[in-house]
């Protein structure tokens, strides 16, 4: 079987390292527009058996003639790419795998099921750390409680050593970071799906030194289609972000004063989109490099026999220094190279549209997170 990763920026170069060391596809292909990532990323991949080569996302012809020529894909490009992606694998037979990122986007992936599963392929959106990594976890939780009250996920990717003012780093895309700070979090609450305010709800959560008393507040994407999925299994769900302490209320204040707004200003004779200002002024005011780190903790409250538990997940994960990988590439693109290499290797049998809780076995996936040292801590106890 052959592989293609669109993309080759962080999380695509990821893909491409881990299934090079992991998979069993006979060719891996990487690819990208742009001549100047193709290059980082042939640097980066050097002495591996990934081909890189140029496709660009936007031609359907040259992309239909490359899906033709695979039997998974991987998207690793913009969450805007993912419906139509979607579609032309379906087109060619090809299963597919995405990071997600959008809920709308999502949702018009699932409403391929019927055409998917004709077609015999499978289409597995939301393959990376929250959504992903994440679902599967609550997969876990279900599958190991008779019943289940609560689940509290909490994720966050951050500067392994934090500068002021923000004390954040930019490990992903900047645009995506705002998305995820301005569009509605989702969150259960039994049996009613909620639409509240991102970066509200403000809590301390508490991690081992260094690090001490962290926060978390909503924020969307995260969860992405758990809510709908247990809307009859989980009494309450929500997803919030892990930040240093101060991050959201020094943020917000950019956004109330409008930083996030899409709609143009005219400024002496320019147009100006705010949201193009304050992204081009993230990536020039906060770090971009540097070891990072990425904090997960799922607490989980339910029964088993009658008897009140408390499931708990905890992983902290750092920045790769001798391969030069961050914790966020380790983290978000080793779980969808894990995805695809179940799809190469017969584990995923099923055939349509699937999010990671609806086909992934937890316990199969752990363990390959375990092969790649992403080291998940559980326990679990009465209360």
């Amino acid at each position: 079987m052959n592989v293609l990763i669109l993309g080759a920026g962080m999380m695509g170069r990821a893909i491409a390292y881990d299934l090079s060391l992991f998979s069993g596809f006979e060719q891996i292909i990487l690819s990208d527009k742009d001549s100047q990532t193709r290059r980082s990323a042939k640097n980066f991949l050097k002495g591996t058996n990934v081909d890189i080569i140029p496709i660009n996302a936007d031609k359907s012809n040259d992309l239909k003639k490359h899906f033709q020529k695979v039997d998974v894909v991987i998207s690793a490009v913009p969450y805007q790419f993912n419906f139509k992606l979607a579609k032309m694998a379906i087109e060619t037979k090809t299963h597919f795998v995405d990071l997600g990122g959008n809920n709308t986007i999502v949702e018009n992936e699932r409403s391929l099921f019927s055409k998917a599963k004709k077609s015999n392929v499978t289409i597995i959106p939301d393959s990376g750390l929250a959504p992903g990594l994440v679902s599967i976890i609550t997969r876990d939780i279900v599958d190991r409680m008779d019943t289940v009250d609560s689940v509290k996920l909490r994720v966050g990717g951050l500067p392994r050593h934090p500068k002021a003012p923000l004390n954040y780093q930019i490990v992903f895309s900047p645009y995506g970071l705002i998305n995820e700070y301005v569009e509605d979090a989702i969150i259960l609450n039994h049996g009613k799906i909620l639409k509240k305010k991102s970066m509200t709800d403000v809590e301390s959560l508490k991690f081992p030194e260094p690090f001490g008393m962290m926060e978390a507040f909503l924020t969307s994407g995260g969860c992405s289609t758990l809510p709908f999925t247990y809307k009859n299994t989980i009494g309450y769900l929500d997803y919030k972000t892990i930040r240093y302490p101060g991050h959201c209320e020094k943020i917000k204040m950019f956004l109330d004063f409008g930083f996030a707004n899409e709609t143009k200003l005219n400024i002496k004779g320019h147009s100006i989109i705010p949201r193009d200002v304050f992204v081009t002024l993230l990536t020039k005011f906060v770090p971009t490099k540097g070891e990072d780190v990425v904090l997960l903790k799922v607490i989980s409250q339910g029964t088993k026999n009658g008897k009140k538990r408390l499931r708990e997940y905890l992983m902290i994960d750092y920045y790769d220094t001798k391969h030069n990988i961050t914790a966020m590439m380790r983290t978000t693109g080793y779980p969808v190279a894990i995805i695809a290499q179940m799809l190469e290797n017969g584990m995923i049998q099923e055939r349509g549209v699937f999010c990671p809780e609806e086909i992934i076995r937890p316990t199969l996936f752990f363990a390959e997170l375990k092969k790649r040292n992403i080291m998940l801590s559980i326990s679990d106890r009465s209360v």
